[in-house]
């Protein structure tokens, strides 16, 4: 199995789940291919970020969604799509976690692979 990360980046934001207060996210994309069947998921996960230098995950504030599954593979056309979808779904993670993205405050500059 093959997986690919198409894209990663950390942000600010604010989400308070299991009585912590996560002042970080980070959001990412990626391609897994298999026995010539393509899949394409991205996530967000919120994170306490207490400092600048605070990049410690924790899965429990997490939610991933599937893009797409089918036959094929990657492509960078596909990849192109799901990055300009990116956005939109992340903020759905976000809000069924009860949190919020803050897009115009990048942590570190995104990461393509």
């Amino acid at each position: 199995m093959a997986n690919i990360d198409i894209y990663k980046q950390y942000f600010s934001a604010e989400c308070l789940y299991n009585g912590v207060m996560r002042h970080g996210a980070v959001v990412w994309l990626n391609a897994e291919s298999e026995d010539g069947i393509i899949r394409y998921e991205m996530g967000v996960s919120f994170f306490p970020h207490q400092d600048a230098e605070d990049f410690g995950i924790s899965y429990d504030a997490c939610g991933t969604k599937e893009l797409l599954r089918t036959k094929g593979r990657r492509s960078k056309k596909r990849d192109a799509l799901y990055l300009e979808q990116l956005r939109e779904a992340a903020d759905e993670i976000a809000g069924t976690l009860g949190g919020v993205i803050h897009w115009d405050k990048p942590l570190r500059d995104a990461v393509y692979g």
